[in-house]
């Protein structure tokens, strides 16, 4: 049976999910889960979590932990990708920054001066990890759940030779949430999803070959239901399409929300964000924890919709799977650059992971999309080519920070924020 490396298993909430829902398929219970991160108290953690689990659910399974990565990748044949280069103390920056020069990200993980700078940081350790894996394990896929997202996959494939794809949660995320604001039974929905990761398109939702869109007009025009989403519905509204990541995500990928403080609070508020709220919260899921080591609090063991666990189980039994991943736009979507990173529909079974052609987007999505893809190209560029005017021009060319900043003002965000990233990044980018 499999092993499963989950690189940056310290992010420990995600990585329970992550492992519970491996080991909630039968087929996949006597798996070898080795489960790595720098932080050997979280990794502790993580880890009494997994073998309790295991004790309690009388599983076969194996449990590893090491804060050795080569050990972890050593013969695995799915390696799980979940870190966070620096952790708070490097991501904290990335908005608070920006913030300062009147650029209020919602998130800052995607795109943006955060998105940017913190694909800069963790793109290399990515290619690091590659490295390894060609060495040590060459044949095994690469599942990536990190930020940047779109950047990492597109690194990943430019300059390695790593079967990878990219994971996300948001498109059954949002199947979810939409057959909810029109009342349609999950069960009965379908639908057909592109883009790019978080800014793709349901193209298609539909009932049994019935069109639901006009329904979703219609939804939207109820104040209470359009309050649980109104940057996605005005994008509805003005584009034609839905898309796919939260409203507070997409705020900030576009330059027509998030400009103000007036706007952000109108359509995704707040303005800013608070950081020790954050780190506020992460202690309160590893409270929650401790809790379940000690026995004072069940384990969640029902599967989640993660794509991660119905990928390994499709791959191991030749169970025929879709799913939507983040691959290389082979001919994919053909209004977005060739080589960039697409968030598209795909099959699974034994013989892997098949990307579906999709053709043309929509006028409209494809141009939003490309706004987004330039600035992924000059990141990734900027690493692969230690090119530091490179990172300037991708910040440059966001769409938010170009509404909101002129270009000397924008250079100095971006020095400030390469200075505070200045202990992450490769020396030629310092």
């Amino acid at each position: 049976m499999p092993k499963l490396a989950i690189i940056g298993a310290g992010s420990v909430v995600f990585a329970q999910r992550l492992t519970t829902d491996v080991l909630s398929w039968p087929e996949l219970q006597d798996s070898t889960i080795a489960l790595m991160d720098l932080n050997p108290e979280r990794l502790e953690l993580i880890g009494a979590l997994a073998h309790r689990l295991v004790r309690e659910q009388h599983l076969p399974a194996r449990i590893e932990t090491t804060t050795d990565r080569r050990a972890a990748l050593a013969g695995a044949d799915y390696v799980i990708v979940t870190i966070q280069v620096g952790g708070v103390a490097a991501v904290r920056p990335d908005v608070e920054i920006p913030h300062r020069y009147g650029v209020d990200q919602a998130v800052g993980d995607t795109l943006g001066p955060g998105g940017v700078i913190r694909g800069v940081r963790t793109i290399p350790v990515i290619l690091d990890i590659c490295r390894d894996m060609a060495e040590l394990c060459p044949h095994a896929l690469l599942i990536n759940y990190s930020n940047p997202m779109s950047m990492i996959c597109w690194a990943v494939a430019a300059a390695t030779p790593i079967q990878a794809i990219g994971l996300c949660h948001s498109v059954q995320g949002t199947s979810r949430q939409l057959a909810n604001y029109i009342d349609v039974p999950y069960d009965n929905v379908a639908y057909w999803v592109a883009g790019i990761n978080h800014q793709a398109w349901f193209l298609q939702f539909e009932d049994h070959g019935v069109n639901l869109y006009p329904r979703l007009q219609s939804a939207m025009r109820n104040p209470e239901i359009y309050a649980k989403d109104p940057v996605r519905f005005e994008l509805m509204r003005h584009f034609g399409f839905f898309p796919t990541e939260s409203t507070r995500h997409n705020s900030e990928y576009v330059p027509y929300f998030r400009r103000t403080r007036e706007l952000a609070e109108r359509y995704a508020p707040p303005w800013g964000r608070d950081y020790d709220v954050y780190i506020a919260r992460q202690e309160r899921y590893y409270d929650t924890v401790r809790r379940q080591i000690a026995g004072d609090e069940a384990i969640p063991t029902d599967r989640t919709h993660e794509y991660c666990s119905y990928i390994v189980h499709s791959m191991e039994t030749n169970t025929p799977l879709r799913i939507n991943a983040n691959v290389p736009n082979a001919g994919l979507m053909t209004n977005l650059p060739e080589g960039c990173c697409v968030e598209v529909p795909c099959l699974v079974d034994n013989t892997g992971i098949h990307p579906c052609h999709v053709g043309d987007l929509p006028p409209q999505c494809a141009t939003l999309n490309r706004a987004n893809i330039g600035v992924q190209q000059l990141a990734v560029e900027a690493v692969l080519n230690s090119d530091r005017e490179a990172i300037y021009r991708a910040v440059a060319l966001d769409p938010l920070t170009a509404s909101v900043l002129p270009l000397d003002e924008t250079r100095k965000m971006t020095d400030d924020l390469l200075a505070a990233s200045s202990p992450w990044l490769p020396p030629g980018l310092r």
